[in-house]
């Protein structure tokens, strides 16, 4: 029924933060046009949790070693916004994007739906 899921971060430095995912993090990406560019994610899932505040969407990284990611990203010239926390569920740190937002990634410790069989 669905091919894929298709995520939008509003910036305000797309061409930088583009730069960044391109560059930085290095994900493959194909050009819409005139320099918009697509960029192609990991396999994914989605969750969802109760709040009792408003109703809000988050964007997470997920990796096998947030350490080795993050590190590697630094390498790369990232930034740490957040170091690495272990929140027991998962370990959970982020990277700021050239426009000051974060990007943040997370190593889980809980099954994952994306690399489970339908």
């Amino acid at each position: 029924m669905f091919s894929g899921a298709h995520v939008i971060l509003y910036t305000q430095d797309a061409e930088a933060d583009r730069a960044f995912l391109k560059d930085v993090v290095g994900f493959d990406h194909v050009d819409a046009g005139r320099g918009w560019l697509i960029f192609r994610l990991p396999p994914a899932e989605i969750a969802v949790h109760p709040t009792d505040g408003e109703p809000k969407n988050e964007v997470y990284l997920m990796c096998d070693d947030v350490a080795e990611t993050l590190k590697r990203l630094e390498d790369r010239g990232a930034e740490v916004s957040r170091p690495i926390s272990d929140q027991g569920w998962g370990l959970v740190c982020a990277v700021r994007l050239p426009s000051g937002s974060e990007l943040p990634l997370y190593e889980p410790r809980h099954p994952v739906a994306h690399t489970a069989s339908p």
